[in-house]
């Protein structure tokens, strides 16, 4: 009996203790906005045990009752809260926390440089080290200049540093050598695993050391090798602006479509690191299309629909925007045709960094998620020599093609032809009929041996699109990142390009919009605009300056242009100055002996311009026209047109353009703020809060 009684009590014991535990679910989003937060660290005090929220802001979460949840991420302020019995579902509402803007965090933690450091101060250095690894499992905020030390996040991280850049900003020395201010935000780039040490000096000890720059303190890194060296050794194509043309002696505008959003996410990390934005970094069309607008689906038989507005400009009162948008026919994954991918993976030294190679793996894997059993992909990789490390393989054994990517390490020069040429040879050999036959090139772009300039890139790539296999560029890192050789490769290889610098990016590039980045369903899209000079005196194309194309190549067949995936958005903004209306942007020019100035009365006088689109269907050699007449009755603009006309209203801002009357950053975010709509995914709440931490950088 007592033997009964004692399983009893065992039973009953057990039984309250498991319903102490739960499984909550939820959501967490930014208070303000509304907006799903991915990323976010929910962690039981302490234990380790926690998870990250989704792309969605979704997490799922075993606790047992009376554990308080911890939930932080960069940028808002940090809740913490006791988990109750009846906590089934857990939605969280996180508030901005606008003070840690001024924080700055270093993430590594160690000793300091010995050789420049006092036997006294050694001594403190000692104590400091037993005080820093206790704080790297915790972080805390402090009020000394580092508030944060941790070695489990993958790179240095200096939040806030423009905000400071005043006469409170701390020195910093790496390796010996003091940085430049301008170069501080370069430190992110260090891996945590090759930091020796990170000694914090104030007052005194950093005057003493240091002398007067360091008055405000000093940062000391010391990395394992001792011989870093900042460097920003990054490319870009020279960017020239367009003018406005006289719709009397160029009344056509022919141009090339461009897919590509790479500027976009190159300009938010540059911004989220505080990192000065080169100006011919900035692509105005591939800020405006990194957006998604609500363009309705082509019901016709050709593969996209065309859409068009007209609207004031919102930095210019004396102009007018004209927007021309394209929708592509969405094709769902079951019904797209197989695919023939071959990874092409740049694994030189220079990918060894943290934003680069690792998360390029993990990018991939993304993409390998969503392959079917019909598809295969190979994997060629590149570094002094290339070589094939997978062999053409079903998407059905994901296993076996994720085992793959994970055996990859980075060393060694990047003979970036060879792999270029071994992955086309791939590619061809096991070339699908009617299939999707693409190279996907991952790489910071920093070819260093065999054919390695821009026109040698060009003259191989031109060669190899023959073939009839696409090609896609995907950009990783930063200081090297070659962004105009991706573009040459991208423009001239049929394909398209996108700069991935975190895995929430990846997921868009290849989980969201893996059927436009992979299929594509026109080439050789080109548009050509006709003025009506009756309307328009003077025109200029916004961005697309290295998409220009001569009036006759738009209806010459041989002439390259770029390419329309499945569900892309492409769109087109002018700047026009309306008949009549004097613009200090506009000079008058000599009369002309044997054509006439004058406007002659014509039956399109209600006409503003006529659009003409030529495509071709991916495996055709034939172009097909389209024909598309924009009136000229006003009408009232959609909450697209005006986030678009912010969004490149923001990037003449940064490119300091001379056609802006009116730079008030101010004004920029009222603008986007109040065109947010249909922003299920967060992009323009985003881009809201990138205006933000650019107005006090």
């Amino acid at each position: 009996m007592k033997v009964l009684y004692y399983f009893m009590m065992i039973f009953l014991y057990t039984g309250m203790s498991f319903a102490q535990q739960l499984t909550i679910t939820g959501v967490i989003t930014e208070k303000e906005t509304g907006v799903s937060i991915p990323g976010v660290n929910i962690l039981v005090k302490g234990t380790n045990r926690g998870v990250l929220t989704d792309f969605d802001g979704k997490y799922v979460i075993k606790v047992d009752v009376g554990d308080i949840l911890v939930v932080s991420s960069l940028g808002f302020e940090t809740e913490n809260v006791q988990v109750k019995s009846d906590m089934a579902i857990l939605n969280i509402e996180m508030i901005e926390d606008t003070a840690s803007l001024d924080e700055v965090i270093v993430v590594g933690y160690g000793a300091s440089r010995r050789s420049c450091i006092t036997r006294s101060e050694r001594r403190k250095s000692r104590r400091a080290r037993k005080k820093s690894n206790a704080l790297s499992t915790t972080p805390q905020r402090s009020g000394a200049v580092v508030s944060g030390l941790s070695t489990n996040n993958a790179n240095i991280q200096i939040r806030g540093h423009k905000s400071s850049i005043t006469s409170t900003e701390p020195l910093y020395i790496v390796d010996g050598v003091p940085v430049d201010k301008k170069k501080v935000a370069h430190i992110q780039e260090l891996d945590p695993s090759k930091i020796a040490s990170v000694k914090v000096l104030k007052n005194t000890n950093a005057t003493a050391i240091y002398g007067s720059r360091a008055i405000h303190g000093c940062v000391v890194i010391t990395t394992h090798n001792g011989d870093y060296k900042i460097t920003d050794n990054e490319s870009y194509k020279e960017i020239v602006e367009n003018n406005f043309e006289r719709v009397q002696t160029a009344p056509l505008s022919t141009f090339s479509i461009d897919v590509d959003k790479a500027s976009y996410s190159n300009v938010r990390r540059m911004i989220n690191n505080g990192i000065p934005i080169p100006a011919d970094a900035v692509k105005l069309e591939e800020m405006i299309n990194y957006f998604d607008y609500e363009y309705a689906q082509p019901v016709d038989k050709h593969p996209f629909a065309i859409h068009t507005e007209r609207g004031t400009t919102p930095w210019n009162a004396h102009t007018q925007l004209v927007k021309i948008g394209i929708k592509g026919k969405e094709i769902s994954q079951e019904t797209m045709p197989a695919s023939n991918l071959v990874f092409l993976i740049d694994v030189s030294g220079s990918m060894n960094d943290v934003n680069k190679l690792p998360l390029l793996k993990k990018a991939f894997k993304v993409l390998v998620h969503q392959l079917r059993e019909q598809d295969m992909v190979s994997i060629v990789v590149y570094a002094g020599a290339a070589g094939m490390v997978l062999k053409p393989t079903s998407g059905v054994y994901k296993n076996k093609i994720n085992e793959a990517l994970d055996q990859l390490s980075a060393g060694g020069s990047t003979a970036g032809g060879e792999g270029i040429a071994l992955a086309y040879k791939i590619a061809q050999k096991n070339y699908k009929k009617n299939g999707n036959n693409r190279v996907i090139l991952a790489t910071d772009g920093d070819f260093n041996v065999g054919m390695s300039s821009d026109k040698d890139m060009k003259t191989l790539i031109e060669e190899k699109r023959k073939s009839g296999v696409f090609l896609t560029c995907l950009g990783f890192g930063m200081n090297n990142y070659k962004d105009s050789k991706l573009e040459t490769l991208a423009d001239k290889g049929n394909g398209n390009h996108a700069y991935i610098d975190t895995m929430q990016e990846a997921q868009r590039i290849l989980g969201k919009e893996f059927g436009g980045t992979l299929h594509t369903i026109a080439k050789d899209v080109k548009i050509q605009v006709e003025f009506n000079p009756e309307k328009v005196q003077a025109y200029r194309l916004i961005g697309y300056e290295n998409r220009l194309l001569a009036d006759e190549d738009f209806v010459d067949d041989t002439k390259d242009a770029g390419e329309l995936g499945s569900g892309h958005t492409v769109t087109a903004l002018y700047e026009v100055i309306p008949a009549g209306v004097e613009s200090n942007y506009l000079k008058d020019i000599s009369d002309l002996k044997y054509t006439t100035n004058k406007t002659t009365q014509s039956d399109y006088r209600d006409e503003l311009l006529t659009v003409k689109f030529r495509y071709k269907k991916p495996t055709a050699n034939t172009s097909i026209e389209m024909i598309h007449v924009v009136k000229a009755d006003d009408g009232q603009v959609s909450e697209d047109f005006n986030f678009a006309a912010a969004v490149a209203w923001f990037g003449m801002k940064i490119r300091k353009s001379k056609y802006i009357d009116n730079d008030n950053l101010q004004d920029i975010i009222a603008l986007a703020s109040g065109n947010r709509t249909s922003d299920d995914q967060g992009y323009r709440a985003e881009f809201i809060r990138l205006l933000n931490s650019y107005l006090v950088m």
